[in-house]
């Protein structure tokens, strides 16, 4: 059983903060028409990507979703390299190229978001079987939705992990809607953590809104991956309190009436008053935390305002490898 330290339980807090404050922030920016593109918000998911996260080191590797803002924050991505991407200017992660769907950090183990639904997971196996060959003893967590759990690669990764135990962690972020489809209406099962038994492996479903259970839970499968052990089938039940993009009311696909049930328990609300009844954080210093990710968040947005944009030489560079 993995622990929850006080120590842990702050981090946990603090990067939900730091989670949700950035995507409140880039959708102001969005919606006063400052951001290219789409957003996807993962706003009342904040639990899973800290609970899991929080077992990672820099040299562990993620592969993540249209979702991915969390997932990218609770990595350690900083606000100026991702505010400058969704801005498209020349200093964010990717230059300006991937955008809000395609951040990526190798240096800090982020093989990056991915816009095809279910296509991090064969990148997460085969990064896994990399470090296997090596003889590593790093893991690679793969987050991914309800509806990637359909798709032929999720299939063929978790199978191809199970049979070669591969140091791997799939995380199906289960919020319910495939897009705009409710689960009942595009899978039979139930539970997507029934699946691993098709491959021999461990499937656990856990409170994906409550950090305290994601921790734990996320602790011992990747204890497990690093053990050589084989991968685990983690399916995090949750909810985005959002529609599916930015500008999505969810009315037409009863969405709007389900999370209101789910925002009364808001992970960060409850965990908040988690660590208050075990005085481990004071209401003051939860607004002290709020205050300090509010002027890094506003030194992130300056930062990529006053970023340059991607010169129109530089529209093949890192496209291609050299061969």
């Amino acid at each position: 059983m993995t622990e929850l330290t006080k120590a842990k339980a702050l981090w946990i807090y603090e990067t939900m903060v730091r989670i949700r404050r950035f995507e409140e922030r880039s959708i102001e920016l969005f919606q006063a028409g400052e951001l290219p593109g789409f957003l996807h918000a993962y706003i009342g998911e904040e639990a899973v990507a800290a609970g899991v996260c929080a077992h990672l080191t820099p040299k562990d590797q993620i592969t993540s979703t249209h979702r991915g803002h969390g997932h990218m924050v609770a990595k350690g991505l900083r606000y100026e390299g991702m505010f400058a991407e969704l801005y498209a200017r020349r200093t964010g992660y990717c230059k300006g190229k991937g955008g809000s769907m395609h951040i990526a950090d190798q240096d800090l183990g982020v093989l990056g978001a991915n816009g095809i639904v279910g296509g991090g997971i064969p990148i997460a196996a085969g990064a896994a079987l990399g470090i296997k060959l090596k003889g590593g003893k790093h893991v690679v967590v793969s987050f991914f939705g309800d509806g990637a759990s359909n798709e032929g690669a999720f299939h063929e990764g978790i199978n191809l992990a199970s049979v070669w135990k591969l140091p791997a962690v799939f995380v199906c972020e289960n919020n319910g809607f495939a897009e705009s489809t409710p689960r009942a209406t595009h899978q039979a099962v139930r539970d997507v953590a029934d699946r691993a038994k098709a491959y021999g492996i461990p499937g656990v479903s856990v409170d994906g809104m409550d950090p305290a259970a994601v921790y734990e839970t996320a602790g011992e499968a990747i204890a497990r991956a690093r053990k050589g052990e084989g991968p685990t089938l983690i399916e995090a039940k949750t909810m985005r309190f959002l529609g599916h993009y930015v500008g999505d009311p969810g009315t037409a696909y009863g969405h709007d009436k389900e999370v209101v049930k789910w925002k009364k328990r808001d992970p960060i609300l409850a965990f908040g008053a988690f660590l208050e009844k075990k005085k481990w954080l004071a209401a003051k210093e939860r607004e002290e935390v709020r205050a300090r990710v509010n002027a890094e968040i506003e030194r992130g947005v300056e930062f990529a305002r006053g970023s340059p944009e991607p010169d129109l030489s530089d529209a093949l560079t890192d496209i291609y490898a050299s061969l």
